[in-house]
């Protein structure tokens, strides 16, 4: 088994293929964390934890005498509150008395096969492959009877921990929570720690940040009601050494898409503690007698291989354990294009149809309409929440478009945003008490629109029915699914004045629901999430969303960077990336290249594309279905940083037997008479020759040992923004070279 429990030295030992998580029963029942790191025998390290006298740092009243154990300074699997912990913690409740206090000790445990599950949150699944075990292990502070049960499931060959907690009020009177975190890691030494983090904004997400922890409390949270453009749910923990090659590094991923906080210690021990959930500013959350609340799931993976490794951990966790859609990996994706930037609100039926038969020349295999197809929607300021066609610009009604594009030999795709609300919509008018707005008080506008109060199910119930009378009434093929503003105005008229504290969660949890009586109960439509960009980009989301629009910005060179942090936990059939008209003076083929690190698209109007221009499109869109298994199912491998200074900008996708590989570079910065620039490939097998091609010529036959170490010579007399693809085919033996690299 995976999870192995000793009952004489009460440790829990949780093994996955590589790694080791240990917890131990330890002094006056409290639980104790010893250990994560490479896989270990089952042997218990409480020796690795020392007890002496700490000046100010109190003791457990039934510790009696003994002043050398204070949970000041131990390391605990869930922290107390107001037990003489002062560190950052993991749960603050306020009792059915008014007091403050949860005293969590050990009362039971068990250890069952199979992954846990969340009532009304995501979590992952076990695919046929997987041995998973999970254990559940239940303090209580004997005096509120307050009960946390620390879920843990131990997904063996993925390397991946998901945690969670479960608050059970068993006690006699109603409970609130003000705190209630998905986990607690505790590090007996951090001082050589660095936290990496994806920071960013509108147009410019998940950047990344490496920064070494100091003695403060480093915050990571979004406190939008989603998981948000300037921050993203996920963190990691990296020794100072560590690189993409070496070192130890640890990473943590919250399935949760709402406000969400990670906070880090560095204490006066040089100690650090890593704490990870949902937001709790504006968050009081009752628990009434016998009721109980989930935290979200936390996914964890720990690797003394580095940085990528732990990124390959995650982007293969991601594509077989969270979502169940064909679309992941038993059908292939189609080339689509996006109307919004052709033509706006501004289009009717016979302008889809002249863009649809346009793009088909591209490669172009879905046509998707955008905002602007229903209620009376002429721009942003009108008809949100009216989920019927505005049969004056669909004039042959919903049904014969789609039938029109499908004879064009094309799919039909259609956008949604179901969450918000115009103040001019027949919605509104009807029920404007659906709305989050605090009484007395106007509402923040953002995008001209207000957000629906999403946590009520009369309003889910609306959202599904609306939105299922669309999708049923067509051969619709693709949804995007977008929401285009952050949360404000926390207030909820269907809950009593001290339940308000519940409403950005309820929000969420309702949001699931929808989306389970909407994306679940259509299996053949493919699914894109999307919000302002890639703003509620995370691993929640990815249980119903096959694919995430990473940016609102197409720019192929911010583009470089996006991608970049995206891939650090995502994986590249995730990040949705598109070829738009921005920034003319990159050419169609880089843009192209570029969006090949992902999903594949245009943003433009093919009605108005040169015949250069959509050879060229059409060209780079059969490239995407020829490199499709290799960038959507192979191991991606960062072989340059575009946040340092540097001339080329290059990544890898290398297939799984490690047989064949794509290597993509771009000139960001050339230099007049600079030096001879080389590209270093990784993950090719050392002994094994490959053919490297370019645009289907084999410039060389090399050892896999040579390309990886003497590496690929990029050529100089080159277009500054020129793209290069090279394309590695195993072969059985070496025969020199083919072609020149200067061609």
């Amino acid at each position: 088994m995976s999870i192995v429990y000793n009952s004489s030295k009460k440790t829990f030992s949780l093994h996955t293929a590589g790694t080791t998580y240990q917890l131990k029963i330890g002094n006056l029942n409290y639980v104790k964390h010893l250990y994560y790191g490479a896989r270990i025998p089952d042997e218990d390290l409480i020796y690795l934890v020392r007890r002496y006298d700490r000046g100010f740092s109190g003791n457990p009243y039934d510790s009696l005498k003994e002043r050398t154990f204070s949970l000041d300074a131990q390391p605990q699997e869930f922290t107390t509150q107001q037990q003489g912990d002062f560190r950052i913690n993991s749960i603050e409740v306020q009792n059915a008395d008014g007091s403050f206090s949860f005293n969590g000790r050990y009362v039971s445990h068990q250890i069952y096969k199979g992954p846990f599950t969340l009532h009304g949150l995501p979590t992952a699944f076990a695919d046929e492959q997987d041995t998973v075990d999970t254990l559940e292990l239940t303090i209580e502070d004997s005096v509120s009877k307050v009960q946390v049960t620390l879920l843990y499931s131990v997904f063996e060959e993925k390397n991946i921990i998901m945690r969670a907690a479960r608050v059970r009020n068993g006690g006699d009177g109603r409970i609130s929570l003000k705190r209630i975190m998905s986990l607690n890691m505790d590090y007996l030494n951090g001082k050589d720690l660095d936290l990496i983090s994806l920071p960013g904004r509108y147009g410019q997400e998940r950047q990344i940040e490496r920064q070494p922890l100091t003695h403060h409390v480093h915050k990571i949270r979004s406190g939008r009601g989603i998981s948000s453009h300037q921050q993203n749910p996920f963190i990691a923990l990296a020794e100072r050494t560590a690189t993409e090659d070496y070192g130890s590094a640890y990473g943590f991923a919250l399935m949760y898409s709402g406000s969400f906080l990670a906070e880090v210690e560095l204490d006066q021990y040089d100690q650090a503690r890593l704490v990870m959930g949902i937001n709790d500013r504006l968050f009081s959350y009752p628990v009434d007698p016998g009721q109980e609340f989930d935290t979200p799931a936390v996914l964890m993976t720990y690797t003394h291989k580095g940085l990528t490794k732990m990124s390959h951990t995650y982007h293969n966790f991601i594509r077989s354990n969270l979502n169940r859609s064909k679309f992941v990996r038993d059908v292939r994706r189609p080339v689509l294009i996006n109307t919004w930037e052709a033509a706006f609100f501004n289009f009717d039926d016979e302008k889809l149809i002249e863009i649809a038969k346009a793009a088909k020349g591209m490669g172009v295999e879905m046509i998707v309409m955008d905002d602007g197809w229903f209620g009376k929607r002429d721009d942003d300021n009108s008809g949100l929440g009216d989920w019927y066609v505005n049969e004056k610009k669909i004039k042959c009604g919903l049904t014969e478009l789609v039938r029109q594009i499908n004879d064009l030999g094309m799919k039909f795709g259609i956008w949604f945003e179901p969450e918000m609300v115009s103040e001019d919509s027949d919605l509104f008018r009807a029920h404007p008490d659906w709305v989050m707005e605090i009484p007395g008080r106007h509402a923040v506008r953002s995008r001209n629109q207000l957000v629906l109060d999403v946590g009520r199910k009369e309003v889910q119930d609306y959202l599904i029915e609306s939105v299922n009378r669309i999708l049923d009434s067509a051969n619709i093929y693709y949804v995007k699914w977008d929401i285009n503003r952050a949360i404000t105005d926390l207030w909820s008229n269907a809950l009593t004045a001290d339940e308000q504290g519940e409403v950005s969660h309820r929000y969420v949890l309702g949001l699931y629901r929808v989306m389970d009586g909407i994306i679940k109960t259509h299996p053949d439509i493919m699914f894109e999430g999307c919000a302002g960009g890639g703003g509620r980009f995370d691993t929640a989301m990815l249980t119903y969303f096959v694919q995430y629009w990473s940016s609102d910005n197409t720019k192929p060179l911010d583009n470089l960077k996006l991608h970049y942090g995206s891939s650090f936990l995502y994986p590249v059939c995730t990040m949705g990336a598109h070829v738009s008209e921005a920034s003319p003076m990159v050419p169609f083929e880089t843009k192209a290249a570029i969006a090949m690190c992902g999903t594949f698209g245009y943003e433009l109007d093919a009605t108005k594309m040169k015949k250069k221009e959509i050879r060229a499109c059409k060209k780079m869109s059969e490239l995407y279905h020829k490199y499709y298994d290799l960038n959507f199912f192979g191991d991606y491998y960062r072989l340059s940083n575009p946040f340092e200074q540097v001339n080329l900008v290059a990544w890898e996708t290398v297939s799984k037997d490690r047989l064949e590989a794509l290597v993509t570079v771009i000139t960001v910065n050339l230099t007049v008479n600079g030096p001879q620039e080389y590209i270093k490939c990784k993950g090719l097998i050392a002994d094994q020759y490959y053919q490297l091609e370019r645009d289907g010529i084999c410039l060389v036959t090399a050892s896999g040992m040579a390309l990886m170490h003497g590496g690929i010579p990029i050529p100089r007399e080159i277009l500054e923004f020129t793209a290069f693809l090279y394309h590695l085919k195993a072969t059985s033996t070496g025969d020199g070279s083919h072609g020149s690299f200067d061609e």
